[in-house]
């Protein structure tokens, strides 16, 4: 097994008065030579965005990008005509393909939004663009794994255009579970604890840490108090161009 730990402040930051932003891959105006990706998980931003304020209409190509709004509402408006309210709780996925455009705002004029960013390379280019939003049982998580995305449409979570599976829990103090890959032979896990105290795969993470796992079947979790975490299970090779 190998481990890479990329310790909460070691992140880059942009601060945009309306917005606070750390990146753990180079993104935008933040690079490390050494932090561009890991695998197919091309960006992981943790975003806190000022009442009211938020994301103008912009484009994607070619990306699929999850979001996980962590506290508060976030308004999304896309050209394919989709309209929604993402709330804590709910998962959001955009297949951007061939193109797409959207915009994202604090719902809440009185309080902030905070939710991670995540965008993943797909494996195949040039698809139509799509949306698609759930919303989670936070019991599905407690104490064990909750799959909320997969490669397949017909399968528990969301499901991208990649052969990457990400998983929620929300661990008591002294719980411990074990993660088993769904392809050891070419996928690592990226694991991003979201708040708490964990032992992942012998590493010790606190809160907003994350740490690469690869060149392994299965790591062990522990709890060291209560936590909440993200496991992203990715391909590690990147798709040919």
């Amino acid at each position: 097994m190998k481990t890479i730990l990329h310790t909460a402040d070691s992140r880059g930051t942009a601060n945009h008065g309306w917005l606070q932003s750390y990146h753990t891959f180079s993104f935008a105006g933040y690079h490390h030579p050494e932090r561009h990706h890991f695998g197919v998980l091309r960006v992981l931003n943790d975003d806190t965005v000022a009442g009211g304020m938020g994301f103008g209409t912009h484009p994607h190509r070619d990306m699929e990008i999850i979001s996980i709004p962590l506290e508060g509402d976030l308004k999304h408006q896309d050209n394919t005509g989709t309209a929604a309210l993402i709330k804590h709780g709910d998962v959001q996925v955009m297949s951007a393909g061939t193109g797409i455009e959207h915009s994202e705002y604090n719902a809440n004029a009185d309080k902030t939004v905070k939710f991670l960013q995540i965008w993943v390379i797909p494996k195949v280019t040039g698809v139509p663009p799509r949306y698609q939003q759930i919303s989670l049982k936070a019991e599905d998580r407690k104490n064990k794994l909750q799959q909320i995305l997969s490669p397949n449409s017909e399968d528990q979570g969301v499901w991208i255009h990649q052969d990457a599976w990400f998983h929620l829990g929300s661990l008591d103090k002294g719980t411990a579970l074990k993660y088993q890959l769904k392809d050891p032979q070419n996928n690592g896990v990226y694991a991003f604890l979201i708040n708490g105290s964990l032992e992942v795969a012998g590493s010790h993470l606190t809160q907003r840490d994350g740490l690469g796992i690869t060149d392994t079947h299965k790591f062990d979790l522990k709890a060291s108090e209560n936590s909440e975490i993200l496991l992203m299970e990715v391909p590690m090779g990147l798709p040919r161009v």
